[in-house]
């Protein structure tokens, strides 16, 4: 029975680096995609409704993939925004950014659900949405969210 055993074993260390996964940095240009995370200041307000947004890219390395992307708002009242950086060319030892604001303001009250896309050579990197609830502020006679 041991030499069964030991054949199996050697016949297993033979094949284990062909049935390894591939490391994730054998391709530079590919690493570990960072997260996104969308925040809304202040989530609840009263019309007209100035909003802060901050969209952050968490984890995962600097890589040529997320360097430089375009930036594109949309706010849920039907309107867009897209901003485009200037980049300096990609080097191994650029640092990418990782944080994205602006802000919007809502006129009217209702239920807002803005989302923010990060795009590269017109290819979707990722996107985030968060709600913001307006309610009707002074002179604002629109029906109030969930009405």
């Amino acid at each position: 029975m041991l030499p069964r055993a030991a054949a199996f074993l050697a016949v297993l260390a033979f094949l284990a680096p062909a049935l390894a996964p591939a490391a994730e940095d054998e391709n530079p240009k590919k690493g570990k995609r960072p997260g996104l995370e969308l925040r809304a200041t202040p989530r609840f307000s009263f019309s007209p409704a100035e909003i802060f947004f901050t969209a952050e890219l968490k984890g995962g390395d600097d890589t040529e993939e997320v360097y430089c992307p375009e930036v594109e708002w949309e706010w849920g009242d039907g309107g867009k925004s897209v901003q485009e950086a200037d980049c300096d060319p990609w080097t191994p030892t650029t640092k990418i950014e990782r944080r994205f604001t602006a802000h919007h303001v809502f006129q009217f009250a209702g239920l807002y659900r803005t989302k923010v896309t990060l795009r590269k050579s017109g290819k979707n990197i990722t996107s985030q949405t968060v709600q913001v609830t307006v309610r009707a502020g002074l002179g604002d006679i629109s029906p109030e969210p969930g009405e």
